[in-house]
């Protein structure tokens, strides 16, 4: 089998199998999404407040459940379980523009955030303020660390989260067809 033979094979293969083309996208864009907020915490010191923590639930779901969708696809399974899975790929990532928009009105100032985005008590008992202010890093949900374009992380991750439920649903209209 000649090289242009095995390239023309392969691009036929994707095209027959649009759900794990689409489950493996879904998969890579939550770990690169993963890799890009790890960075922003662990290189440029950018610490997320709790909700940034909860946005990133979904892209913890996406990876593994992503690949175990492709796979089911690539090996054959029940036309109902590939469009199951996809289709929890799909509500998790609408579900999570939905708290991603939610961070981003609280950011605007549009609603009051969740009570836990104002940092913790603290304990007066055990040693003395300022010792106590010092081990306490607060990370408000109102205050926006970082911005491009106008848009903050929690923005970003809206935008992405819709990519991910698009390429989720078009994965399933896709193989519906084939």
């Amino acid at each position: 089998m000649t090289l242009d033979a095995t390239l023309k094979s392969s691009a036929a293969a994707r095209r027959q199998n649009p759900a794990r083309l689409s489950a493996l996208t879904v998969a890579a864009v939550a770990a690169l999404t993963l890799a890009g907020a790890w960075f922003f915490q662990l290189v440029l010191d950018i610490v997320p407040c709790p909700l940034c923590l909860e946005q990133r639930y979904a892209y913890y779901l996406a990876m593994p459940l992503g690949l175990l969708v492709a796979l089911a696809a690539a090996k054959g399974a029940p036309r109902v379980v590939v469009m199951a899975g996809l289709a929890l790929l799909a509500l998790a990532a609408l579900a999570n523009a939905g708290l991603g928009a939610y961070h981003a009105g609280v950011e605007w100032g549009l609603w009051q955030g969740p009570t836990d985005c104002t940092g913790p008590m603290l304990d007066l008992s055990k040693g003395s303020l300022l010792d106590n202010l010092d081990k306490v890093k607060v990370v408000p949900c109102d205050k926006v660390q970082w911005r491009f374009l106008g848009l903050s992380l929690a923005g970003y991750n809206v935008l992405i989260s819709l990519l991910m439920a698009a390429i989720a649903a078009w994965g399933i209209m896709r193989a519906r067809r084939v």
